[in-house]
């Protein structure tokens, strides 16, 4: 929604009933501390447009023993499929969060659960299109007694399960942000099943998804997978006593949704497993010979690596480091065609990633310049390239080509 188109907006806010936002409510500011039962955060100047190139961030705490419940009444921001330009994120916690959801448009998501006592909202901008902001109501809710219309939570008694808003009765809701925090005792792992999935296909899973990470945060470098369509994944194993299971829903399509089981296990149960059941983890083969005495060659063809890399990518090189015979790079990314694991990283419209070219002498990679990149991902979520990885200087004439690739089927 554009605020040009409806100029009249922001004062039908101010007055009508249907915004239900109290009159003495209305006066924002950006960001600051918050705190009680309940209480309201808004866009700075609501309901007037908000400004270009801002920051605000809300830091909220509600009594211990509560969780925080969030609610948007009104929502109007510029709107991207990604939330590129402008956008709303939710976080747990005040300080390095995993993100409950990041929002955008004019369509409100459902209520946002965090695991604990602490939630923080943080309102981007960029310097172009506005709109008249958001307004949204947090409350102090008793965690793991929610109905269908809330999801997420604290899980610790094993065996357990847990199950998307709905199910199985009806599809899951739009706009619907859930994560479970499932901690077993130390020296002990989780054990993950999905018995049912239909959670909505895309090939990068970019719309509706679940996504599983090892420890308590939402860290992508702790990321065991990303998952999407109507096959359940394979069981998740995970490497530490924590995982956090994320499930986010667009404001589209919906699907039924999932069952999933989980049960703790002891850490020897890890070494008696003969090959790790974490699902969508690629594992990169080492080569026999040493990395940096292969041959400065592409080997294969661009399909047949497309295939087999984990992931898949066009960028400029805007930084490159070495360190200990190795080339670190930034990357800002023109185009992305297979994500996998790797980590990216946003900051209004620019997205980048790390890429690492494992052996300094090649793939030649210059700082300035656009690149086709095919590679694995490493623990951490950087690209690794060898010297036999595909890369090669980018033209836009290999955009069709690329797009004709990532149609096909491996």
């Amino acid at each position: 929604m554009k605020a040009a188109a409806f100029p009249y907006l922001g004062l039908l806010c101010a007055t009508l009933v249907s915004c239900q936002v109290p009159p003495g409510k209305r006066n924002f500011k950006c960001g600051g501390v918050r705190s009680g039962q309940s209480g309201f955060i808004g866009s700075e100047g609501f309901p007037r447009l908000y400004p270009p190139n801002s920051k605000c961030t809300w830091k909220i705490t509600v009594p211990k023993g509560r969780v925080v419940a969030l609610n948007f009444r009104f929502l109007d921001l510029e709107r991207d499929t990604l939330c590129r330009y402008d956008y709303i994120d939710v976080y747990n916690g005040h300080v390095n969060g995993q993100r409950l959801g990041r929002f955008c448009g004019t369509s409100k998501p459902g209520a946002i659960i965090s695991t604990g006592n602490k939630m923080m909202v943080q309102m981007v901008t960029d310097a172009n299109t506005a709109g008249n902001g958001f307004v949204a109501m947090y409350s102090a809710t008793r965690p793991n007694q929610r109905n269908d219309q809330f999801c997420g939570g604290h899980l610790e008694k094993s065996p357990g399960s847990f199950k998307t808003p709905n199910w199985p009765d009806h599809d899951y809701p739009a706009g619907v942000s859930c994560s479970w925090h499932i901690v077993a005792p130390k020296h002990q792992i989780i054990e993950l099943k999905f018995e049912k999935f239909d959670v909505e296909r895309d090939s990068y899973c970019r719309y509706d998804y679940v996504s599983v990470f090892n420890g308590g945060e939402n860290d992508e470098a702790k990321r065991i997978g990303k998952y999407c369509g109507d096959s359940p994944p394979a069981p998740v194993l995970s490497q530490e006593n924590e995982i956090v299971v994320q499930f986010l829903s667009d404001l589209s399509v919906t699907a039924d949704g999932f069952l999933a089981h989980y049960k703790f296990r002891s850490k020897k149960f890890l070494s008696t497993t003969t090959s790790p059941v974490t699902a969508a983890v690629t594992t990169t083969v080492k080569p026999t010979i040493p990395p940096c005495q292969l041959k400065c060659k592409k080997t294969g063809t661009l399909h047949s690596n497309y295939c087999a890399s984990d992931f898949v990518l066009t960028g400029t090189v805007i930084t490159a480091i070495t360190r200990n015979g190795s080339i670190h790079t930034t990357i800002s990314v023109i185009n992305i065609f297979k994500e996998g694991r790797i980590a990216i990283q946003q900051a209004g419209k620019n997205m980048s990633v790390k890429i690492i070219s494992v052996c300094k002498k090649c793939p030649i990679i210059k700082r300035g310049l656009n690149y086709i990149f095919m590679g694995h991902v490493d623990e951490a979520g950087r690209g690794q390239v060898f010297p036999n990885s595909f890369v090669m200087p980018y033209r836009s004439k290999n955009q069709r080509f690329l797009n004709n690739v990532k149609n096909r089927r491996c």
